[in-house]
């Protein structure tokens, strides 16, 4: 398996891509709506939704709930099993080394991140665990799709927030 960075420019992104990424930044809305960062989540299976997420860690009172999580979790309950084989997971940041790792236990089979996060990324910034050879599992991962308006989104929160 090739194990190199898979970055894609906007202009080879399926249309379906960008909706499932939009979609994504939708729930990321939601997520700074409520004071979260705004990060979200969309797990996609046979080419339609089957979990969506959106970081709730600070209104759940639960510091595991990341978008990534919510998701996984969501998409598993309604797929009613814990594996989700032929899934692709939309997420509008770099996920951190516990969604990563949720991702290999599930057995993603894909990941669409749409920018790095360079303090925290367990994908490509700090880590490479999703794709990782020691793992038993590797998840093909993509990068960049909608870049520009997921950093936006971030760099805006934290902007108010100072």
């Amino acid at each position: 398996m090739d194990r190199s960075v898979q970055f894609s420019l906007e202009r080879e992104w399926t249309e379906a891509d960008q909706g499932f990424m939009r979609r994504a930044l939708g729930l990321a809305e939601r997520a700074r709506a409520a004071g979260e960062v705004p990060v979200g989540a969309v797990v996609v299976y046979e080419g339609g939704v089957v979990g969506e997420g959106w970081n709730r860690p600070i209104s759940s009172s639960d510091p595991v709930a990341h978008a990534e999580i919510e998701a996984i979790r969501d998409a598993a309950s309604r797929l009613r099993n814990y594996r989700l084989p032929g899934t692709t997971l939309y997420v509008t940041l770099e996920p951190c080394v516990m969604c990563a790792g949720a991702m290999v236990a599930a057995r993603i089979q894909r990941l669409v991140f749409a920018t790095r996060d360079i303090r925290f990324g367990a994908v490509r910034s700090k880590f490479r665990l999703a794709d990782s050879e020691l793992l038993n599992h590797c998840v093909e991962v993509q990068e960049g799709l909608l870049a520009a308006e997921a950093a936006e989104l971030l760099g805006g929160f934290f902007r108010e927030k100072r």
